[in-house]
C-alpha cells in the first residue's frame, strides 16, 4: 500500500489507502435526518447510506493524526445521546465527499482506518472493491473568517 505524505501549499493533503470492509454501522448514522440536513448545508451534499473505509499504513499514522487534529466542519446532534462528529471535505476520483472524524470514544475502527462519506456509493462510482487502493485529496479547513468564501468556492 502506498501512502503519500504530502501537504500542498494550497491547503490540502493527499492520502492513499486500501479499501476494507467496515462494521456496517455507518448507514444508520449517515441517514439520520440531522446528519443529512447538516451535510447538505455544510458540505453541499446528502450522504449515501454508508461510508468507504480505507486502511492506512500504520507507519504513516502521524499524518493521519494531524488530520484528526484539524478543526473540521462540525456535525452537531440535536440529541445528546449522539456524539459530535467532524468532517474534512475531500475529493476521491473526482467525487466530492468528506473524511468523517468521529469522537474518539465512539471510533470503532481504531487509528488505521479512515471513513469517507459521499453522495454516492463510492465502490460503485469508482469501480473498486475491498483490497483496491484509492487516493483522497483532503481539503484543509480555513480560518473562520475565510470559511464562508471557501464554502462558496467548494459548491
Amino acid at each position: 500500500m502506498v501512502f503519500k505524505k504530502k501537504r500542498h501549499s494550497d491547503g490540502h493533503w493527499v492520502l492513499t489507502g486500501e479499501i476494507v470492509s467496515g462494521a456496517r454501522e455507518a448507514a444508520f448514522f449517515t441517514q439520520l435526518d440531522w446528519v443529512q440536513e447538516q451535510c447538505k448545508t455544510k458540505l453541499g451534499f446528502k450522504p449515501y447510506p454508508g461510508t468507504l473505509n480505507l486502511k492506512i499504513n500504520k507507519e504513516k499514522w502521524s499524518v493521519v493524526e494531524a488530520l484528526r487534529d484539524e478543526e473540521g466542519i462540525m456535525l452537531v446532534p440535536p440529541d445528546p445521546k449522539f456524539c459530535v462528529g467532524r468532517a474534512l471535505p475531500l475529493t476521491v476520483g473526482g467525487i466530492r465527499g468528506a473524511l468523517i472524524i468521529p469522537s474518539e470514544d465512539v471510533n470503532i475502527h481504531g487509528k488505521n482506518v479512515l471513513e469517507v462519506m459521499a453522495p454516492v456509493r463510492l465502490k460503485d462510482a469508482l469501480g473498486v472493491e475491498d483490497g483496491d487502493s484509492v487516493t483522497l485529496d483532503v481539503k484543509r479547513p480555513m480560518s473562520s473568517k475565510r470559511k464562508k468564501q471557501w464554502f462558496v468556492s467548494w459548491i
